[in-house]
Parts: structure tokens; sequence; C-alpha cells
């Protein structure tokens, strides 16, 4: 057995007298990655904020490197080697590699200057000790997402971190870059730096991880080597129940000449939408598929009138409609769940209720004599919603910075629905969030097809697509390659391949 590097014990944590984590246990030895599983409120980012320093808790006690200690801030970890990546970049796009690596802690000269020739040589030994191949001249906003995480984990690590804490990695990365963060990740660990990694995607985890903590409600369920367990295991482990992957099939098909709900004709837009042309029936779930870069975001982006289409048409139930706003959207009943929710999707200082009012307010569905808000009807749908969504929180008139990730994406959905739409724009409607949540909103979407709405669902997780589309459509540098129906696709891998010949 390795040396145990750091070991929390007996941890506890209260929240407003509610407990959150509760006489936790957690071991990490030296040289492994350790994979901290659990669903959204399970207690992962709260004991690792502990870990971290930005908590502290009621009950237990934390020993590194044997000793115990006392970590009152980020400052306190970093003295003990702990370093933590967040899910959100921390990076200055405006700076270089360089800067950001020592930012704070920059080189000077004898006149007490910057001196940033100096880390940029500096930064280029690190970066070749890692393994990575990056000019720290670049400046952070030239880089590709996958990139900026490296960038992250040699900014962390350059503080002399023996212990790194990585909360949902590869959440915004491409395969490629996933690959590449995997090997980065490998040559850490034979360097002896132990790594915490937390995450929802069950195959990475088995690809990555040397051992697997799972959390339930708090409460410690198992620590095992990962060559013990399956992956049906461990999610049954995070769930506490046997796991249903089955997601509700549809019956769905339209008779030739039937009216498209939705119908796109030869739709440009100078941000990466080239001739685009397709149709969503009523009943239908389309799924968009595509490598990074593809143009995914951009179509739905400027089918909601984020950036208006330059030419082209759109009909909305055999209607021609003029998009030129999120407004217009609205007004032909459409709705967009965009990829990032808490920069485009939610104002996480605000309320779940006053998240909810938003697209309400204007619609004018909430106006009281025309006036001002009718408060207690906008609280009414904002309850049934948080209900029916099955939102986990104690009050709608919580700030939604408050809550977990998945349930921060549950408000974002529902308060959509709230609108009652015809047509639904998701994109990655899954991303972070845990085994649970996932399945409820893929069930969500195939009850809202049922239901007689077109879901329109863009994700990188192919599996996803396939579980709940009708038919799927390959885009490429913004324009659309290919159309296939559901049962065509025969599996996973023969997905993945059509995507990388498009």
């Amino acid at each position: 057995m390795r040396p145990i590097v750091a070991a929390m014990r007996g941890i506890v944590k209260e929240f407003n007298h509610i407990r959150v984590l509760d006489q936790v246990h957690f071991e990490l030895q030296q040289g492994e990655i350790h994979a901290l599983l659990g669903e959204n409120g399970a207690g992962k980012s709260t004991l690792m904020k502990i870990l971290r320093g930005v908590y502290y808790p009621e009950e237990g006690e934390i020993l590194i490197g044997g000793k115990p200690v006392r970590l009152r801030s980020a400052q306190d970890a970093r003295a003990n080697g702990v370093a933590m990546v967040f899910q959100e970049f921390s990076l200055v796009p405006s700076l270089t590699v360089a800067q950001n690596i020592f930012l704070t802690r920059e080189s000077r000269s004898r006149l007490g200057l910057i001196d940033d020739r100096r880390d940029k040589k500096r930064a280029t030994a690190l970066l070749r000790e890692m393994g990575v191949e990056l000019d720290p001249g670049l400046r952070v906003e030239q880089l590709s997402t996958g990139y900026r995480q490296l960038t992250e984990i040699v900014a962390a690590l350059s503080q002399d971190a023996q212990i790194l804490i990585l909360d949902e990695p590869t959440a915004s990365l491409t395969h490629t870059e996933t690959m590449a963060l995997f090997s980065l990740l490998r040559r850490l660990r034979e360097r002896g730096i132990s790594i915490i990694y937390i995450s929802h995607r069950m195959e990475e985890v088995f690809q990555i991880a040397d051992r697997v903590t799972v959390l339930r409600d708090g409460k410690n369920i198992i620590t095992e080597d990962i060559q013990n367990l399956t992956i049906q295991q461990v999610i049954e482990y995070i769930l506490g129940r046997k796991a249903n992957d089955e997601v509700p099939r549809s019956a769905f098909q339209h008779e030739p000449g039937y009216v498209p709900l939705l119908e796109v004709v030869r739709m440009n837009c100078g941000r990466g939408v080239r001739d685009v042309s397709f149709r969503l029936y009523s009943g239908e779930v389309l799924g968009i598929a595509g490598l990074m870069g593809s143009g995914r975001t951009e179509l739905a982006q400027t089918l909601f009138g984020i950036t208006p289409p330059q030419s082209g048409e759109i009909y909305v139930r055999g209607k021609r409609v003029v998009i030129a706003s999120p407004e217009d959207s609205m007004r032909a009943r459409m709705a967009f769940i965009p990829e990032d929710r808490r920069q485009q999707g939610l104002i996480t200082m605000h309320t779940i209720k006053d998240n909810f009012e938003l697209p309400l307010v204007v619609l004018g569905r909430l106006a009281k004599r025309k006036i001002w808000v009718d408060d207690r009807r906008s609280a009414s749908l904002a309850e049934t919603y948080v209900q029916q969504l099955k939102v986990r929180t104690d009050s709608i008139y919580k700030e939604v910075r408050l809550l977990s990730g998945g349930n921060q994406q549950k408000i974002v959905i529902a308060k959509w629905l709230s609108t009652d739409p015809d047509i639904l724009i998701m994109d990655e409607p899954t991303a972070g969030v845990d085994i649970g949540t996932k399945t409820e909103i893929l069930e969500c979407v195939r009850q809202l097809a049922n239901k007689g709405k077109g879901v329109l669902i863009i994700s990188s997780e192919l599996q996803e697509l396939l579980a709940v589309s009708d038919r799927i459509i390959i885009l490429k540098e913004g324009s659309i390659v290919q159309e296939m129906q559901r049962s065509d696709i025969q599996s996973e891998q023969q997905l993945h391949h059509i995507l990388q010949g498009a």
C-alpha cells in the first residue's frame, strides 16, 4: 500500500443546521488518481472545499503527510501542497499563458518591475517538464478549451502542489483533448502527484482512476479499487438503487405531406451557420451531432435569435416567422436551454422565483393590470415546476448559486417549460450533472415529445443522443452533411465513426 498523503476523518459540515457531510472519511494515497463520485448534492464539492480551505468543518480532522493541519483559507491549503482546478476557468483571457501561470507571483527585475521574459522562460521549462506542448507567449483567448484546461493545471502545479483536485475537468473538452489531459494526469501520477478526480462520466472514470469513493446524502458509501468494480455497480452505489438505463422510446411517425412544426430553409449566419435546411415535426426529438467547432451551438443561437440569421427562411406550423431577437423566438413558442447555464441560463445571485419570472415577464404572462408582476401567481408557478422536476431545495426564495449544478440545470429547464413552448432547443442539457439527474432530464425530453412538442437536442455524449433521438443530423463547419433515422444507427461506435469521417 502506498503512503497516505492526505486523510480526512469524521468530517461533519452543516449549513443552516442542515447536515451536508456526516462523519465522512476520505484518504488519498501518494501517486494515485482517486475518483470522488456521487449525485449532485451528495457532498463532493463541500468535502473538497474543506480540503481547499474554503469551508471549515464542525467536526473531524485533516492530516497531510501524517500531520494534523488546520486549513482556514486557500493560502493554508496552498502552503500544505493542495491545489484545485474548478470547472469554471479562472484564467485571464487577455494575458499570456506564462502570465496566467505566475499571476500574483510574477518575477521582478532589480527595479521591481514585472519581468515577463523571465516568466516566459520559467513557463517554457515547466511546460516541457510536464510534457505539454504549448507556446507560453500565446494569449489565453487564442487557446482551445483543452489547452486552457492544461494551463489551469500547470498554473496549479507551479505552486509546488502535491495534491491536485480536478472538478469535472473534461466537461467542455473534445475526445482528443480529453485523451491529452489523461496523458498529462498519468505523467503526474508517475511523478508522485496525487489527484482527486470529480466527474459524472463513468467511462472516463474507469479509464483514468485507480480507486473510487462514492458519497450519497453526505455519507460514505464505498471506497474500492476500480479494478474490483463495474460501471453498473458504481452507478447503483451512487443512486442507492438499481439503475434503469432505458429511456422511454417514442412511437414517433409522420405521414408524407404532414406540416412540420419547424422548418428551416437555407439559413445562413456569419457565426458558423451555412445553408442549413431541416424539418422538425410535432412529437419528434431531433438530435444534432458534430465535433467541436462544427457549428452546433451557433445553429441553436441563430434559431433563438441571439445571432439573427443573415438569410434564409424559418416556418413554424407552416407559417413564416421572422426571428430577429430572442423575444421573436419566444413569441413563436420557442425556448432555449443554453450550454452555459451559469453565464447564459441563470442569474445565480437571484432566487429561484426571480429566475422563473424572467421569460414570463417578457411574454407578458405575469402582468397584473398590465402594471406589475403578479407575485402570487409567479410563486405558484415556481412551486409547481420545482416539484415537477424534483428540484432539491428548501425554498423557491433560495439564491440559485446555493444549489448544486444538477438542480441549477433543472431550474433552467423548468423556467422555460413554464412558458409552455412548442419547440424546445436544448444545448448540452446534461453537461455536468449526475447520473440520476441525467436520466430524469432525458425522460423529461421524451415526455415532452410524447405530448406533441418538438425537441432539438445538441449533445457531445453520443449515447445520450441515441437514447432520446428519433432522427440525427450531422454538422460539419456549419453545414448539415448527413441525416439519419435513429433506427439506422446500430451503435455508439458507428455514430462516432460517422462523425470522424463527416
